[in-house]
C-alpha cells in the first residue's frame, strides 16, 4: 500500500460513501417531500456532464486517447460487467431500498470476488478469507434489521447482489485483460460506451417522465457528474488494476459504513447496535486483506 494508492482509498471512499444518500436524495426525493426522478435519466445527465470534464483531465495528463478498432472487443466485454449493469441495475433499485442498505448489499462485492478468483483457481489466504469472513458478517449485520424492508422489494435487493457479483466478475477481467490502452483510457472509453447506452435506455422506457429538473436532482446530478464519473471511476480502476483482486475490493468496505452513516444523518434513516458492530468488523476485514502478508499472496 502506497502513499498514492493510500490517498485515491480515502478520497474513493467519501465521494462513494456519500453518493448512496445523494443518489437516493436524486431519485427518490427530499426526506417527507417524496418527487421521483427518472432514474436512467438521472444516470444518462449526470455521465454526459461528467464524461467532457474527464476527457479535459486526461488531455491535460497527456493521455493517449486513441481507441484502436481492434481494442472494442475489449472494451465492450470490460464495460459491460464494470459499468454498463452496475450503472443501469443501482440506479433503479435504490428507489425501492435505503440508502444505507443499498449500499451494503452493493458491497458484498468482495464476496463474489472471492468466489470468482476460486473459480478461476486462486487460493486464498487465510488472512483473506478471515477478511472476507468479517465483511460478510459485517453485512449480515447491517441487514438484520431490513428483513421485513427487503421482502417488500425482493427485486431490488436480488438485482442489487447481481450487480455485485457482476461487477466482482467485470474487477478478475481487468487485472486479466491483455489490452495495449492505457488504463484511464480504457475507463473513458468504457464511459463513452456506457453513456450511449444509459441515453438510449433512458429515451427509449422514461421520455414520457422527462419534465424540468428541480434544484435538488441538479446538486445530486453534479455531485455524480463530477465525484464519480470524473474521479472516481478513474481512481477505482486504478486501484483495482494494482491491487490483488479481494485487497482491492474490500479494501473499500467502508464505503458501505459511510453511505449507511450518512444516510442516517442526511436522510433519518434508523440506525441500530448492528451498525456500530459491522464498523469494527469492516476495520477488520480491511486490515486482514491490506496486511503485508496477505498482500504477497
Amino acid at each position: 500500500m502506497t502513499r498514492k494508492t493510500l490517498i485515491l482509498l480515502v478520497l474513493l471512499t467519501l465521494v462513494w460513501g456519500l453518493n448512496w444518500p445523494v443518489m437516493k436524495v436524486g431519485v427518490s426525493g427530499l426526506p417527507g417531500h417524496p418527487e421521483p426522478f427518472p432514474p436512467l435519466t438521472f444516470r444518462a445527465i449526470s455521465m454526459g456532464l461528467g464524461l467532457p470534464v474527464l476527457w479535459a483531465v486526461l488531455r491535460l495528463m497527456r493521455v493517449p486517447l486513441t481507441c484502436p478498432r481492434s481494442e472494442w472487443p475489449e472494451v465492450v466485454k470490460l464495460a459491460l460487467p464494470n459499468m454498463i449493469l452496475w450503472h443501469a441495475v443501482v440506479i433503479v433499485a435504490v428507489q425501492s431500498l435505503s440508502s444505507g442498505r443499498a449500499a451494503i448489499l452493493a458491497y458484498t462485492m468482495p464476496v463474489f470476488s472471492l468466489m470468482w478468483g476460486v473459480a478461476y483457481g486462486e487460493r486464498p489466504a487465510a488472512r483473506q478469507l478471515l477478511g472476507v469472513g468479517a465483511a460478510g458478517l459485517g453485512v449480515a449485520l447491517l441487514l438484520s434489521h431490513e428483513v421485513s424492508k427487503l421482502t417488500g422489494a425482493p427485486t431490488a435487493a436480488l438485482t442489487m447482489l447481481m450487480a455485485a457479483a457482476m461487477w466482482a466478475l467485470g474487477t478478475h477481467w481487468l487485472r486479466r485483460s491483455r489490452t495495449q490502452m492505457p488504463l484511464l483510457a480504457l475507463v473513458l472509453w468504457m464511459s463513452v460506451l456506457t453513456w450511449v447506452v444509459m441515453a438510449a435506455l433512458a429515451t427509449g422506457l422514461e421520455r414520457d417522465r422527462w419534465s424540468t429538473i428541480p434544484s435538488h436532482v441538479m446538486f445530486s446530478i453534479a455531485y455524480n457528474a463530477l465525484g464519480v464519473f470524473a474521479f472516481a471511476h478513474a481512481a477505482w480502476f486504478y486501484l483495482a488494476r494494482h491491487l490483488p483482486p479481494v485487497a482491492s475490493s474490500i479494501s473499500v468496505m467502508m464505503i458501505p459504513v459511510l453511505g449507511t452513516f450518512s444516510g442516517a444523518m442526511l436522510l433519518g434513516e434508523l440506525l441500530h447496535w448492528q451498525d456500530y458492530a459491522a464498523v469494527m468488523l469492516m476495520v477488520i476485514a480491511i486490515a486482514a486483506v491490506l496486511s503485508r502478508r496477505a498482500a504477497s499472496n
